[in-house]
Order: structure tokens, then C-alpha cells, then sequence
């Protein structure tokens, strides 16, 4: 993915006000209905699923132009104007909510009668998306959103946010069901944030494929896993000795073994015997250090190596509800939620052309 320019999404204090997420609740449902009406309920999810389009969605709504709170005011306000599931779409989940997130997801299975099995599908995507953006991406951003949204054919669409303790800067990660060939491989339709300045252990990029492969074998090999254990010991360069640092050699924090594995863990994994790379990531002991650990002893003991790509992907977008550019106008908020129920309106009745009216809207802002 080519960059093309980049924000920072950083975490603000407040809220939004009342009469603000009112309005935003009306308008989204709005622009999705609309978009539903011209390109289907796919055609949303893709829009969803574009960091860029879903970024310009939040400053159409009139939230920070910026902010980490686009996210999750943005889907939450989604949420809530999809409740009703007329649309054939609703979402589950959202910020601190991932243990309640598949009851929420079988609810929405049965409001729109899913099978079981989709369901089963379903349920395992949202665990395997949260599990693939906090352990097999390791970049420091710890999630604390997850939204899933869901529709009635049977799709899914996936858009949740980590949070860097340091830097005070988010990550967003998005992901639509009928664009993923591989779930543990490039499988994201976009991420927005800004790029880490150190490594970033990428398990799903295309070079991972072979430490992929090899950090299964290394789960599944009891014997490998002794292997394992004996690499924890730090190797020290011959300047530690000496006292002099070499300027062609560098520390790399990307290769250090994690200080602490967690031994019985790994054993219940080989236990377990994965599979394959998404039975490794959703086993429940499965966490970062364990990952790291065996993306290091793939490339030490198989020779294949883990990529340390960051596959952030670069957007910007300008809006704001605290004053940045300018204060929300409220006048135009409400003349643009008039203007667009009427063009609502207008479908339902059938009065005038589709093509036509969904024309004159495109002058308003753009759908496609």
C-alpha cells in the first residue's frame, strides 16, 4: 500500500455534547440509507472498510477531525442509528466491550435469522480480527475498541482501534469479510496511524508466510520447544567484553527474546497441536510474548524470518467538533438532516427517478 500522507490520531479529553451526537445519530443513518438505496449493503461495508472514506464519514458528522474519539464515537453513534436493523445491517461491540461482544453478535444473528454456522463464523472472525491486530501485529497499540458489524446476507466488516501508552496515539485496523482471501495474510483493507519508529514484528505481511509455517511446526515439536528455551539466554556481542560498542552494530529490539515465557503455556499449545497459523493465534494462551518468541525461534532454528514491516497505512482528512478548523455550525447541520430526509423521503415514495434524485445528492457530497 503506497503512502499517501499520514495523521496523527491523538487521544483527546471530553465529550461530545448531547445536541451533537442527536444530530450525528440522524445523519448517519441518513448517509446510510442512502448508500444502501445506491450501492447495496456491500457497497457500505466497503465504504466502511476504506479508512480514508471512513474518516471523512466522521468529519461529515462533525467530530474531531483528528482525534482517536473519531472512532468510537463514530461507530457508537453508527451503532445506535442501526439498532433497529430496518438498514440489514447493525454492529456489535465498541469500545470495552469484547466480553460481551459475541452475545451481542448472536443477537444480531438471530434478529436477521443467520444459520448457526455463519454464526460460528462470525464469532470466530471477530476473535480471530482482535487476536491478529493485538498479537500478530506487534507495535506497541493496545486494543481497547472493537466494533463488528454485521448484515443480513451474511457479511461482516470489522473497524477497531488500539491505544500507544506512550505516545498517546492511536492505530485504527479495518476489515471486510468479502475482500479476505487469507486471514492471516494481508487481510486488512486498511490502517490508519502514524508509523512506529521502532521494528514492528508484522506475522500476517507476505514475507511472514515462512515463519508462519515454521512457528506451527515449532508449536506442534516438543523438541523445538527445548530448542526454544535454551535461545532465551541473552547472546552478548564481543564489545559487552571489551567495553568498546562497534558502530556497525546495533541492538536490535525487534530480536530480543521476550524476558519472560510464559513455558506452560507453550506446552499446553503443543498439547493442543494448531493446526495451522489461525488455530496458533486463537488458542487462548497464545499472547504477544508467546508469538514473539516463536517468530524469533523460526528464523534461529528454521531460517525463515518474520517480517518487521509496519503495514500502518497513511490518511488524512480535515473536520471538527472542538473548534478545529472552525465550531460546528448548526444551522447547516440541521438543514443538511432536512434536506436528506427528503430525499429519503422521496425513494420510499417513489415519486421521482432514483437516478435522478440520488444525482441531485451527489451535489450535496459525494457517495461514491
Amino acid at each position: 500500500m503506497r503512502p499517501t500522507g499520514f495523521t496523527e490520531l491523538p487521544l483527546h479529553w471530553g465529550k461530545a455534547p448531547k445536541w451533537l451526537v442527536d444530530r450525528m445519530k440522524k445523519l448517519s443513518y441518513q448517509v446510510a440509507y442512502l448508500i444502501i438505496e445506491d450501492q447495496g449493503r456491500r457497497g457500505f461495508l466497503e465504504k466502511l472498510s476504506d479508512p480514508f472514506w471512513f474518516q471523512a464519514f466522521g468529519c461529515l458528522l462533525g467530530f474531531d477531525w483528528h482525534s482517536s474519539g473519531l472512532t468510537t464515537v463514530t461507530t457508537g453513534v453508527l451503532r445506535s442509528s442501526l439498532s433497529k436493523g430496518d438498514l440489514g445491517v447493525m454492529i456489535a461491540g465498541g469500545k470495552a466491550m469484547a466480553k460481551k461482544t459475541p452475545e451481542q453478535i448472536e443477537e444480531i444473528a438471530n434478529s436477521f435469522n443467520i444459520s448457526s454456522s455463519k454464526l460460528e463464523e462470525w464469532i470466530r472472525a471477530s476473535r480471530l480480527t482482535a487476536k491478529v491486530d493485538s498479537v500478530a501485529i506487534q507495535a506497541g497499540y493496545g486494543l481497547y475498541h472493537h466494533a463488528f458489524i454485521a448484515t443480513e446476507d451474511g457479511d461482516w466488516a470489522v473497524i477497531q482501534q488500539g491505544m500507544n501508552p506512550e505516545n498517546r496515539l492511536a492505530r485504527r485496523y479495518h476489515w471486510v469479510s468479502f475482500k479476505i482471501r487469507d486471514m492471516v495474510n494481508e487481510p486488512h483493507s486498511g490502517i490508519i496511524g502514524y508509523k512506529s519508529n521502532k521494528p514492528v514484528l508484522n506475522m500476517v505481511a507476505r514475507e511472514s508466510e515462512g515463519a508462519r509455517s515454521a512457528s506451527v511446526d515449532i508449536a506442534r515439536d516438543i523438541g523445538a520447544l527445548a530448542a526454544l528455551k535454551r535461545l532465551q539466554l541473552r547472546v552478548k556481542s564481543i564489545d559487552s567484553w571489551t567495553g568498546r560498542v562497534s558502530r556497525e552494530w546495533v541492538d536490535i529490539e525487534g530480536f530480543r527474546m521476550p524476558v519472560k515465557v510464559n513455558w506452560a503455556k507453550l506446552k499446553a499449545l503443543y498439547e493442543y497441536q494448531p493446526k495451522n497459523y489461525e488455530e496458533l493465534l486463537l488458542f487462548k494462551g497464545a499472547g504477544a510474548k508467546t508469538i514473539r518468541a516463536l517468530a524469533l525461534a523460526s528464523e534461529l532454528i528454521y531460517g525463515e524470518k518474520p517480517s518487521w514491516r509496519d503495514p500502518v497505512k497513511y490518511s488524512f482528512a480535515h473536520g471538527g467538533k472542538d473548534g478545529v478548523p472552525y465550531p460546528v455550525d448548526r444551522g447547516t447541520y440541521e438543514r443538511t438532516i432536512s434536506h436528506l430526509r427528503e430525499v429519503i423521503e422521496a425513494l420510499e415514495l417513489g415519486s421521482e427517478d432514483k437516478k435522478l434524485i440520488l444525482k441531485r445528492l451527489s451535489k450535496l457530497f459525494s457517495l461514491s
